[in-house]
């Protein structure tokens, strides 16, 4: 069973995902919250596996409480989803930075919502539909730095290396040893690798990291 927890200001919102997971026979509601330092308690108290993490909310937003919940060590396992109405909300990006492990608008299709929240919870942190990479994109056109963060990549191989841009263009673990001719066992490797030698959380950072650093482009796929 994967314990889901819903952090949105709105109660109509929160009752509509509520009714839509409890419908469902593998996820189910642990608690709810109606501001960011709530979410943060309830996380801490409930230890869900995944947070729905909605970004506006009263005395805390989205942002500040997913950056409490990754910097807790005790919370190392629960996954941050955050939850936007809008393509290019820029507090998106910094959810990412910060930790997040996606991010979701809320008319997402039900279906679509559910795979989501399997997705996360089963450790393949990072969603990248379409409009991940628009967003992305957008966010890298933006507020990318001049100079491209290429000290960040020197812990890295030439192999390594390869397998990040992959990460960062949204592959699976499967779809990199397709085009770099590896087992997916040894493309996984190589990722945890990867994530260990940068410090990154999981594939949302490594994805953000990719595009900082230069090794994928806006349109590159």
């Amino acid at each position: 069973m994967i314990r889901v927890l819903l952090a949105d200001d709105q109660n109509v919102v929160r009752a509509g995902f509520r009714a839509l997971l409890d419908l469902t026979d593998d996820l189910v509601v642990v608690a709810e919250a109606a501001d960011g330092l709530r979410a943060v308690e309830l996380t801490r108290t409930t230890r869900p596996d995944v947070v729905l993490m909605d970004i506006r909310m009263p005395r805390a937003d989205g942002l500040e409480a997913t950056r409490r919940i990754v910097a807790d060590g005790t919370l190392d396992d629960v996954r941050v989803l955050v939850l936007t109405t809008f393509e290019a909300d820029e507090y998106v990006f910094e959810a990412l930075r910060v930790g997040a492990a996606g991010f979701l608008l809320k008319d997402i299709e039900p279906d679509d919502l559910r795979t989501a929240i399997r997705t996360v919870a089963a450790g393949q942190s990072l969603l990248a539909p379409a409009v991940t990479r628009r967003v992305i994109e957008e966010f890298t056109r933006l507020r990318a730095p001049e100079g491209v963060a290429r000290k960040r990549l020197e812990p890295l191989t030439g192999r390594e290396r390869e397998v990040l841009a992959q990460v960062g263009r949204g592959l699976s673990n499967d779809e990199i040893g397709d085009r770099l001719t590896m087992s997916p066992l040894t493309a996984k490797t190589h990722v945890s690798r990867v994530m260990t030698k940068l410090g990154a959380r999981d594939r949302a950072q490594l994805v953000m990291l990719a595009y900082e650093t230069g090794l994928v482009r806006a349109g590159e796929y």
